[in-house]
């Protein structure tokens, strides 16, 4: 079991993050919110989970213990695997999704993609007693502070990651922006939950 991973970042792509790691570069997969906190060539520390298969060895990456935790209860859920399990902590908080369930609340589970009517019932009630209850209100968006890659191209990789066509993630990142500049907006985790109800109003 790999608990964490921690050095400088040698490289970030959508959805996945290289860290070195005495020399080794680690590839950890992450939601678009742990990696707008990332910049190449700083240091950084990452909780992970390691999942094996017959035919590959997958490292995911999470910005604090409490989202690997979730993380590992969202794959308890029948038919939820770890990229589903990822999209669900790329579109919530484990607050919000711990809010979500609490309340029975299904129609918010529909923004994640792949995730419809009938499987946001059933994941009710599978998270029902395993989540647990909310820590508390959710958290204040911290400000990205300020890097290469502008919000708006971290948000069109971050729904291409999801499997959004690159033309519908430009009409998501176009239908974003205005609110997204007058409110100076560019929490990519915020602004990625807009886009996606976004994508939901057009299908």
């Amino acid at each position: 079991m790999i608990a964490f991973v921690q050095g400088p970042v040698a490289a970030i792509t959508p959805g996945s993050a290289v860290i070195e790691v005495g020399g080794v570069g680690m590839l950890v997969k992450c939601t678009p919110r742990t990696l707008a906190e990332l910049r190449i060539g700083q240091h950084a520390r990452l909780t992970t989970a390691l999942i094996v298969k017959e035919e590959s060895l997958t490292l995911y990456g999470f910005a604090d213990e409490d989202e690997r935790a979730t993380f590992d209860v969202l794959l308890t859920a029948s038919g939820v695997a770890a990229t589903m399990a990822l999209a669900m902590l790329a579109v919530f908080t484990p607050d919000e999704l711990r809010r979500a369930v609490a309340q029975g609340d299904a129609k918010s589970l529909t923004a994640v993609p792949r995730i419809g009517p009938k499987l946001a019932q059933k994941l009710l009630l599978e998270y029902k007693d395993k989540l647990g209850v909310p820590h508390g209100g959710v958290p204040a968006q911290k400000p990205v502070a300020a890097g290469p890659a502008p919000w708006s191209e971290q948000l069109h990789a971050a729904l291409v990651g999801l499997g959004y066509a690159p033309r519908e993630a430009d009409e998501a990142v176009t239908a974003v922006t205005p609110d997204a500049e007058a409110q100076s907006v560019t929490d990519v985790g915020a602004l990625l939950k807009s886009a996606l109800r976004t994508l939901a109003r057009t299908r």
